[in-house]
């Protein structure tokens, strides 16, 4: 259930976690708590909305932390809703295995970050400050057009396709390679771009693209 509660209207960073599994909600308010990040946690999209009608936005830190897919209200709809609404809390998005073509829509749209499942400690909270501190976009775009710009063709080609969703092997069926070697190319590009995880170059490839259209 989400806390309609007046807390996080103290100066406390507040990050709103929804997510349909509670152990996912607990989970994560739990590290947050550690990083001393105040949660107010939901259970859907539309708890989330009835609690802002409630308490509205305050001038305090905050961030939406939410899942992609959940019933009724997913992730994406809930981002637009905000929008729409003249909303500018940032919202970061989790996603599972699968969803990175949509969660690269949702970062184009304006979606602060994506974190893919199972995720990294580190990395969400690294995500979680950085919209809570209000990082300028230009700056992280600046710095991904540069990294970015250190792939060779052929790994560019390769992060293209695995920005749509496809699995190596697709990746390997579409360059007419073997699987073996879009995996050395996935793992080089990785290193090149100074990342841990595919949702990380991803994300820079995204940043990389805005800032080009700046």
């Amino acid at each position: 259930m989400n806390h309609l509660t007046a807390k996080s209207r103290t100066s406390e960073r507040t990050v709103h976690v929804i997510d349909d599994d509670d152990a996912v909600r607990r989970a994560i308010a739990m590290l947050l708590k550690s990083a001393r990040i105040h949660a107010e946690i939901h259970d859907c999209g539309a708890a989330f909305l009835r609690w802002l009608a409630a308490f509205g936005e305050t001038d305090n830190p905050s961030c939406v932390l939410t899942d992609l897919r959940m019933p009724g209200l997913d992730g994406i709809e809930l981002f637009r809703q905000l929008k729409a609404q003249g909303s500018a809390i940032p919202v970061i998005v989790m996603t599972a295995h699968g969803d990175v073509a949509t969660a690269v829509r949702a970062i184009k749209a304006g979606v602060a970050d994506f974190i893919e499942k199972p995720f990294d400690d580190d990395t969400l909270l690294a995500s979680i400050n950085a919209a809570l501190n209000n990082v300028q976009p230009q700056t992280a775009a600046a710095d991904a057009v540069t990294r970015i710009g250190t792939l060779k063709p052929r790994e560019r080609e390769v992060l293209d396709l695995l920005m749509q969703g496809k699995s190596n092997k697709a990746v390997a069926q579409v360059l007419g390679l073997s699987t073996r070697t879009v995996e050395v190319h996935r793992a080089r590009l990785m290193a090149r771009l100074d990342v841990g995880s595919l949702a990380e170059a991803v994300r820079l490839a995204v940043r990389a693209e805005m800032g080009r259209d700046m």
